[in-house]
């Protein structure tokens, strides 16, 4: 509908283009005869290629200064004054020109038409472009991004802080009590976890489930996180879009309300700790000399044969942009 209009405006300008040029006219004076308040009047004038005086029906400016009607204006025949314009070639020369514009026909109508049509066609096609506005959800997919990047980071942070253990286990072991010298490496990464406190564990399974669930999601959801990608998007991507966003929504809500996002930063900075070696070492050597129970009683459950001594398996982390770590 918009390139039917646009062709038919085009039409339009092609026919006021080729149209006839008025032909060729002079201003000359007119002499009222008589004139009514809406501005007809006769008037009288000389005809130089007839060579003899004229009269014929005229449109007068009503708006002209009153000194120019009768009985104001100067004549000792009472008649008024006015300015016209004579044709000068053709068949009609010697006539006054109409002043009333000419009926241009086709073209007006594909002018009109052409207007109508384009007119419609932008509300249409942005009425038609609203659903896929409207369904963008650009803030909410944002956060949802941000809450499966912290909770995969801290199932990562305490996978690699298990892994670190049995490491360290394969190359030292624990004393049977505090007068022997323990590994220092074993001892700093049981200190790690042990500074994390269980709730660690339970952060990381939560991050693990969580991050799996929002990233199958995050992938459905991933039209309405801009109005580009909306527009491009299929009737069956923007229907998946919306039921991903549906259900992004209340999920959201919940971890918010249960503090998770909090839980996971923490969890995170929790076990990175161990970064700096020096005092890390240090901490843990005189905590293991007041407590060297807990660490064997931690040490067995993390590389024990039972539940808790396996680490969340995590699944690979996808190339999508909102989960690269700052």
């Amino acid at each position: 509908m918009l390139t039917l209009g646009v062709v038919l405006f085009a039409c339009s300008v092609g026919l006021y283009a080729a149209g006839s040029d008025p032909p060729e006219a002079r201003q000359i004076d007119l002499t009222v005869l008589d004139e009514k308040p809406d501005g007809s009047c006769r008037v009288r004038w000389i005809d130089p290629y007839q060579k003899r005086a004229r009269e014929a029906s005229y449109r007068c400016d009503p708006g002209r200064s009153d000194l120019l009607k009768a009985p104001e204006y100067p004549d000792s025949r009472g008649y008024g004054w006015a300015s016209g314009f004579m044709l000068t070639e053709g068949p009609e020369r010697g006539n006054l020109e109409d002043l009333v514009e000419p009926d241009s026909g086709p073209a007006d109508a594909f002018l009109l038409s052409g207007v109508l049509l384009v007119a419609v066609g932008l509300v249409g096609g942005n009425l038609r472009a609203l659903p896929r506005v409207l369904g963008v959800e650009a803030r909410l997919v944002r956060r949802a991004a941000r809450l499966s990047a912290s909770a995969g980071w801290a199932a990562e942070d305490y996978e690699r802080a298990v892994a670190a253990v049995h490491e360290a286990k394969r190359h030292a072991v624990l004393p049977r009590n505090a007068d022997g010298i323990p590994g220092p490496r074993l001892v700093t990464t049981l200190w790690v976890l042990r500074e994390a406190g269980p709730q660690a564990r339970e952060a990381a399974v939560a991050g693990r489930r969580l991050s799996a669930r929002l990233d199958g999601l995050l992938d459905d959801a991933a039209p309405a996180a801009g109005l580009r990608s909306m527009l491009r998007a299929g009737p069956t991507a923007r229907l998946h879009a919306a039921r991903a966003v549906a259900e992004l929504r209340p999920l959201l809500s919940e971890a918010e309300r249960n503090g998770l996002p909090e839980r996971f930063a923490q969890t995170s900075v929790d076990l990175l700790r161990g970064q700096d070696a020096d005092r890390a070492a240090l901490a843990a050597g005189t905590d293991f000399a007041a407590e060297p129970a807990a660490y064997r009683h931690l040490l067995a459950e993390l590389t024990g044969p039972g539940p808790a001594a396996r680490p969340p398996a995590l699944s690979p982390r996808r190339g999508r942009r909102w989960h690269r770590r700052r």
